[in-house]
């Protein structure tokens, strides 16, 4: 697959809803016409199909392009083949409460990749930090701080997509890590495993 089909397919990801020809020509800065092409090719490997159709201010409507499930898979999951063996090993454990498992699970994670960033002092660098971890480990992660100056981060990839919506369970792993790796409270506002466009974390301080 091409870097700009690549580039396409995380586009498609971050926009449930879909995107118009002339969306992913602006966004990847290349012709409507090299568009279509891409996108004929990702339409006959099964990654892309089309969705609704959107009013154009009067014009013919826009038709939205959007990933199969195919094309969700497709999306880079490095961490999640760990999830998968620790989910497993977890669940032969009688008595177990899985949602507090994972958290301890997902908290040792941060610890060992914190102790890599021995420099991290405020709770805006370790959220930035995080951001840039979880976005190498496949989450398509942003910071995405509001106004208000709360910390937010969104990731538009689901690492555990498949197995979240068999058990939640697993989304305890993403905010024990996220907590542990910044020293805050988390609450998941949005989940993709629960109809969301993306999954939304507000994260505070634990030191205020």
């Amino acid at each position: 697959m091409g870097e700009r089909q690549k580039q396409l397919l995380k586009l498609l990801r971050g926009s449930k809803p879909g995107l118009s020809v002339d969306e992913l020509s602006k966004g990847l800065a290349i012709t409507r016409n090299a568009v279509r092409q891409h996108l004929a090719t990702l339409e006959v490997a099964g990654l892309v199909g089309t969705g609704a159709s959107r009013p154009s201010g009067g014009g013919r409507p826009q038709q939205l392009y959007v990933l199969t499930e195919l094309g969700k898979e497709m999306a880079p999951r490095q961490y999640s083949w760990l999830a998968q063996l620790v989910l497993a090993s977890v669940r032969r454990e009688a008595g177990i409460d899985m949602g507090k498992r994972m958290t301890e699970i997902g908290a040792n994670v941060a610890h060992q990749i914190r102790s890599q960033y021995p420099g991290l002092s405020t709770h805006k660098e370790k959220v930035e930090k995080l951001a840039e971890v979880m976005d190498q480990l496949g989450y398509s992660a942003r910071n995405a701080t509001v106004s208000g100056g709360e910390s937010i981060i969104e990731a538009d990839n689901c690492v555990f997509h498949s197995m979240a919506k068999k058990d939640l369970a697993i989304c305890h792993l993403d905010r024990g890590l996220m907590g542990t790796f910044t020293d805050s409270d988390v609450e998941h506002h949005e989940c993709m495993a629960q109809g969301g466009n993306v999954c939304r974390f507000k994260l505070k301080s634990k030191e205020e």
